[in-house]
């Protein structure tokens, strides 16, 4: 039976939907305070934690980042209100599985829950095609296993790497702004290559303690650490034979990454406890939305190791790079959101078409997907409206609207030299600033011939 946690300072709301989740087979505890929540998670591993971003003395996002350095596979659920989806997309980036906005039915959160158990998050990516360039207003089931190829110049460009080093066994480091689509990429590497029948296993460094990294990676023995109440496969193991995606590797600690190194060499791994050597037969898939030549340049990213992963590299495009396929993404969304909800939404009004066209997207598809599935649960009728956005998606377009003459690329000049001087003209601090690479940065700069 899955064990189940709600961390909710509303007693009588937490309550209820504890008794509901119980009936539908689930154990489930309840915390009205982080303080108890963060006692509870920690004496007791919990398949799914469901919590609010709105905790009494207690910042919600932290409390994320909390219970994920106890346990990175424990999913969780953020509840939020109607104004909260920019915390509700940063929870996602810090490993939240989804979030759900108030007031939300029990068949809603409970659809929710399965889907996390399940852990069948979609990763999916749909193919396009020339049709698709405008929004249509057709409700289709999206079907598994589908590739974004889009139809802009970016998107197509993308595919066609992704069809050249599929097939082979290269190491591939993916890099691109946050929430364009890396692991989605990685994915789609694998299901075209000759290791698809194996697994696919994904590892998010960034949310594993150093401390526990290398009993993750290579497993461990019964009794070899306080804990170690029986034989773990790590990683490397359990994608033998197929493919290990390592998101944000740059934020491994230097010791892991020698081991890393090591056993990526030797292609043999020891769980931690244990002398036996195991053979293991994986190819090496690495994400990052960091500048690791500045890593290297520092020293804080082993150079050796860089080159291992760095066979091959493909660049995601931003979704402003790919605006041609933003109606292709947002039908796509839509359908996905459907589904999840269980909602029969049609399509977007013409006045959401123009804000999404208008809109600079900085959170890329990750913004788009959590845009379109918070609208499609506030929207009743058929279409979205401009009502079930969140402010600061279409007050972009007023604030445009308002000025005259002043053009997409005007407001992205502005905001380049902005961010310049603002970070005193360092182009790595700017692009991090502006959340885009420093190789995009450099386009940007070179495309708009700004003299710097």
């Amino acid at each position: 039976m899955p064990k189940l946690l709600i961390i909710e300072d509303d007693a009588a709301f937490c309550q209820m939907l504890q008794k509901f989740l119980i009936r539908n087979g689930y154990d489930v505890e309840v915390s009205f305070t982080a303080q108890d929540a963060k006692t509870k998670f920690k004496a007791t591993t919990y398949n799914l934690v469901l919590t609010d971003l709105r905790l009494p003395n207690y910042d919600g996002l932290q409390l994320l980042s909390d219970i994920k350095e106890v346990n990175p596979k424990t999913q969780v659920i953020v509840m939020t209100g109607y104004a909260e989806v920019g915390s509700a997309v940063e929870a996602m980036k810090k490993g939240a599985y989804d979030y759900i906005s108030k007031p939300f039915t029990p068949e809603e959160i409970l659809m929710q829950i399965k889907s996390a158990l399940n852990q069948e998050a979609d990763r999916q990516l749909v193919r396009g095609t020339q049709e698709s360039h405008e929004f249509k207003n057709t409700v289709v089931e999206p079907q598994d296993n589908r590739v974004v190829i889009g139809i802009s110049e970016a998107s197509k460009k993308l595919h066609e790497y992704i069809k050249l080093v599929a097939p082979t066994d290269m190491s591939v480091l993916i890099t691109g702004e946050s929430g364009t689509g890396k692991e989605v990429t990685a994915r789609a590497i694998h299901d075209n290559s000759k290791r698809k029948e194996h697994s696919f296993v994904a590892v998010d460094c960034g949310a594993i303690p150093k401390e526990i990294a290398t009993s993750e990676f290579f497993g461990h023995v019964k009794g070899s650490f306080t804990g170690a109440v029986e034989d773990k496969k790590g990683h490397f193991e359990a994608a033998n034979g197929g493919t290990l995606f390592l998101d944000e590797i740059g934020n491994l600690s230097y010791e892991n990454q020698i081991q890393l190194l090591r056993a990526l060499q030797e292609r043999k791994i020891k769980r931690v406890g244990s002398n036996k050597e195991i053979e293991v037969d994986i190819r090496i898939v690495t994400a990052t939305n960091e500048d690791l030549t500045e890593a290297l340049e520092n020293g804080s990213f082993r150079e050796d190791l860089f080159h291992r992963i760095n066979e091959f590299s493909v660049e995601i495009p931003s979704l402003e790079e790919r605006f041609e396929d933003l109606p292709l993404f947002a039908d796509f969304f839509l359908r996905k959101a459907n589904r999840s909800l269980g909602k029969n939404v049609e399509g977007f009004s013409e006045d959401v078409k123009d804000i999404f066209r208008q809109y600079h997207w900085p959170g890329n598809l990750r913004e788009l997907q959590n845009v379109i599935k918070r609208a499609v649960l506030l929207t009743s009728g058929n279409t979205v409206e401009k009502e079930a956005l969140p402010k600061e998606v279409y007050r972009s377009k007023e604030s445009n609207v308002n000025v005259d003459n002043f053009s997409k690329a005007d407001y992205e000049k502005e905001q380049i030299v902005k961010a310049l001087k603002q970070s005193n003209f360092n182009k790595s601090k700017a692009a991090k600033l502006l959340q885009i690479t420093r190789k995009t940065l450099y386009n940007k700069i070179n495309h708009y011939n700004l003299d710097l």
